[in-house]
């Protein structure tokens, strides 16, 4: 028998140290390369292109492109250089970081702490200059008894963990089991009791009861009415809520007894999640233009409020369904609260109700934003937003406590004000709390944390930034549509990942802002609405009436402020695309990929779905950018003939029929973010069966499985995108069944994984777990909100004072929005 050993994993620090003795030449060689470029931030690829042109054509060198100094290369997020030294933020694996720092004139290799590193990396900013008392935030001694998983398979899987955690917790001893107790008997619905009552006081009455009621249910058919046995079951000690048969009584009844007897994680996952907890819930959007409908392509108004929107229809249905199985009759409600805008331009955002269509129970509340001048009466961007959120919160808190006479079960934030909103509110109120970013703007804008002030006139990143970290860590669970969106890929920094470690100078720095690994984060999966987008093949549900407004869209020569350019061959497949029209988007990049390459050209047409035409339209700074740009495109590479630029189309079930429309030409959908957060239009696209190429970047790269269901395109690298669309289309030409079979799988990869039934299934599920946990750890917890207190009142509220308030004037009888900053010694003048 082989004796087992203990294996050493060397440190990034070894790993150099050991490379340096082998190859010194070559690796000073490298290093001194990177350092004669003198003080900067090198990034992966500049690194491994250095390490290419070392290499060069020696075969002798190839054990250190594949040696260990290769692995630490690959495995760098980021360098440093400031000559005669070079730190690198090394990324063994997902959510684990080591630094290291090398003297290039003396060879001397350095392990450094994260605090260490970004003092560092604050030199590109402040020079030599050195100051001894920068905020350093930490959260992690509040978090260091929390458990939480360690390997990356786990991230994102924070239920399961939370699960196997909290039975292994119960089974302990006989007293561990009393928090299960306390917390069945604290359910209550406006003053009515659920679940327990008074008459059961101690862990051996409440299995006595069981017990009891266990045989007295299978006197009954299945099917008996909970009303036939409900006085009964009460003298026992069981209130409402068990179930609505005698069926379902005893199958929570079983789980419960058998979760007394020896606590299983799958048995508790279920158990918690038949227990009646969420009645009202909370939607926080503020900002942009939430509506139902003439709003998508709006300035800041696109995919979150159809998730919302989506989101509030399933989890309604799945609510009512959860409630009748409970045996209850309450009636669930869902607001969804956002900002009320006054001057609404042809929408509804200036009504202060409106009902949410496709529901019963669902409504969005409008609330405006407020300065002591009075209400704000026009569109203020989602980077400008900040002074109003703290009176927004108050203001909100007042109108839900009239709306749902008490307050809600569960509060829901979106994007980084919905979530900072909810952060108070939930602090107030002692509401489970769940955030969902959307996109976290940190990860779209390359180093907006070390050159922040570079940022911060057009951005105001320093308050978003600060608010992004108050509320991940304020958050009873986070949802995220990917595992992307949480810890990356092997490759790249997900985007909470790179909140966990960063530096403003000059304000302050995170050394431990968010822990990848905390049992909080769940991936949940959003899917499209199948109402509105379902597969082309479904001829007796397609909306062929609209096939004449959608030809009109497309093929009318006719030149307006709706469309421009014209399809010479309208027999083509069309590529499309449909997004807003800014930088991360990358609709321009189609365009200009589409523009270079002749052998697209010839294959195919390209129509894409984004912004105004018109750049005296839009508002927003970066839109008009890019509008600028697609018409120098159109111009220079006399695209007319080939392709159709369509103003944003706000009208979604047109939207889902035109997807079935390109079908029909067997086209295919092209979605080019640099990076997309989630991409929901990948999904719509997909269910309604077009093939989809789509962005690498992001969590697309998680909802297409490459060639089965789709393809990946790299958004830094157009040629070869281009050059995959076409081998597709080509292969098509010579092979028609090739694209139905892409266009099958990407339909079956939507059954599996992307529905809104699942979503809403876990989301629900989650809610009674983290409630649970909420309920049992309340105390542990205490310390990181007093931090989080202190942080906000310091840092944030002082922050959001040189945010410039909304100023807006009457030009020629039309409403303009402007800003401007008055400014008295420093502030802003409000």
């Amino acid at each position: 028998m082989v004796a087992a050993t203990l294996t050493h994993v060397l440190t990034s620090r070894e790993r150099v140290e050991d490379m340096l003795s082998e190859h010194r030449n070559e690796i000073v060689s490298l290093l001194s390369r990177y350092v004669a470029e003198g003080k900067k931030i090198l990034q992966p690829h500049q690194l491994l292109d250095g390490l290419e042109e070392v290499i060069g054509k020696n075969d002798g060198l190839e054990s250190l492109r594949h040696g260990l100094f290769g692995e630490v290369l690959r495995s760098t997020q980021e360098a440093i250089v400031l000559p005669p030294w070079i730190a690198l933020a090394v990324r063994p694996r997902p959510g684990v970081w080591e630094y290291v720092r090398v003297n290039v004139d003396e060879l001397a290799v350095e392990q450094l702490s994260v605090a260490e590193y970004l003092e560092f990396k604050e030199h590109l900013v402040n020079g030599s200059i050195k100051d001894d008392y920068v905020l350093e935030l930490d959260f992690e001694p509040f978090n260091a008894s929390f458990p939480r998983p360690t390997r990356p398979s786990s991230i994102g899987s924070g239920v399961q963990f939370l699960n196997r955690h909290l039975s292994s917790r119960l089974f302990r001893d006989k007293e561990s089991m009393q928090p299960l107790l306390d917390f069945l008997r604290a359910h209550k619905y406006r003053g009515q009791k659920l679940m327990l009552n008074e008459r059961i006081q101690s862990l051996p009455g409440l299995r006595s009861a069981l017990v009891k009621a266990e045989e007295h249910l299978k006197k009954f058919p299945k099917d008996t009415s909970y009303a036939e046995f409900e006085f009964k079951l009460q003298e026992m000690g069981l209130e409402k809520g068990w179930g609505d048969n005698a069926e379902h009584v005893l199958d929570t009844i079983h789980l419960l007894l058998e979760i007394l007897q020896a606590p299983d994680p799958s048995n508790l996952e279920t158990f918690l999640g038949r227990v009646p907890m969420v009645f009202n819930v909370v939607i926080l959007s503020p900002h942009g233009y939430f509506g139902q409908a003439n709003v998508l392509g709006m300035p800041d108004t696109g995919g979150q409020v159809v998730y919302i929107l989506d989101q509030c229809r399933a989890m309604e249905n799945e609510m009512l369904m959860r409630i009748k199985k409970q045996g209850l009759d309450i009636t669930p409600e869902i607001i969804v609260v956002t900002r009320l805008i006054p001057e609404a331009h042809g929408t509804t955002c200036n009504q202060r109700i409106e009902r949410i269509s496709g529901t019963q129970h669902s409504r969005i509340l409008r609330v405006p934003f407020r300065t002591e001048k009075g209400v704000v009466r026009d569109w203020v961007s989602r980077f400008d937003v900040w002074p109003y959120l703290e009176t927004f919160s108050e203001d909100v808190s007042k109108e839900l406590a009239v709306e749902l006479k008490g307050q809600p079960d569960l509060i829901i934030g979106n994007y980084s004000d919905g979530n900072l909103v909810a952060s108070l509110m939930a602090h107030k109120q002692g509401i489970t709390q769940c955030n969902i970013a959307h996109a976290l703007e940190k990860t779209k804008y390359p180093d907006s944390g070390i050159y922040w002030k570079n940022f911060e006139e057009k951005y105001h990143f320093s308050c978003q930034f600060t608010a992004d970290l108050i509320a991940m860590n304020h958050a009873d669970f986070i949802i995220t549509s990917t595992y992307q969106e949480i810890a990356g890929s092997k490759d790249t920094v997900g985007q909470y990942e790179s909140h966990t470690a960063f530096t403003l100078p000059g304000l302050y720095r995170v050394v431990h802002g968010i822990d990848v690994f905390d049992p909080k984060f769940n991936i949940v999966s959003p899917g499209a609405d199948m109402e509105i987008y379902f597969p082309y093949t479904e001829k007796q549900n397609r909306l062929t009436a609209l096939h004449g407004s959608i030809e009109e869209l497309l093929f009318n020569p006719e030149q307006t402020a709706d469309h421009m350019g014209v399809l010479n061959d309208p027999k083509k497949p069309i590529i499309f695309s449909m997004a807003r029209l800014d930088r991360v988007k990358n609709m321009t990049g189609l365009v200009e990929w589409f523009a270079k390459s002749k052998r697209l050209r010839e294959l195919v047409n390209l129509v894409v779905v984004a912004g105004d035409i018109d750049p005296s339209k839009s508002k927003d700074r970066e839109e008009v950018a890019e509008i600028e740009k697609m018409h120098r495109l159109v111009k220079e590479y006399k695209l007319n003939g080939q392709f159709r630029w369509i103003c944003a189309q706000k009208n979604r079930v047109r939207n889902g029929e035109l997807y079935r429309y390109i079908c029909d030409t067997r086209g295919a959908f092209v979605q080019p973010a640099l990076y997309e957060a989630f991409g929901l239009t990948v999904v719509e696209a997909m269910t309604c069966g077009l093939p989809t190429f789509a962005t690498c970047n992001g969590g697309p790269a998680e909802i297409i499985v490459d060639g089965v269901s789709g393809f990946h395109i790299d958004p830094y690298h157009g040629v070869s995108a281009t050059e995959r669309i076409a081998d597709f289309f080509e292969k098509c030409k010579t092979d028609p069944s090739h694209w139905e079979k892409i266009s099958n799988g990407g339909l079956q990869r939507i059954y599996e994984k992307y529905t809104w039934q699942i979503y809403a299934d876990k989301l629900m599920t989650l809610s009674g777990v983290y409630g649970f946990w909420k309920y049992v750890s309340k105390l542990e917890r205490r310390e990181t909100r007093r931090y989080l207190e202190m942080f906000y009142s310091l840092k944030y509220r002082n922050l959001v004072k040189t945010v410039p308030l909304a100023v807006e004037e009457s030009v020629n009888g039309i409403e303009e929005k402007s800003t401007e900053l008055l400014a008295t010694n420093g502030t802003t003048a409000h």
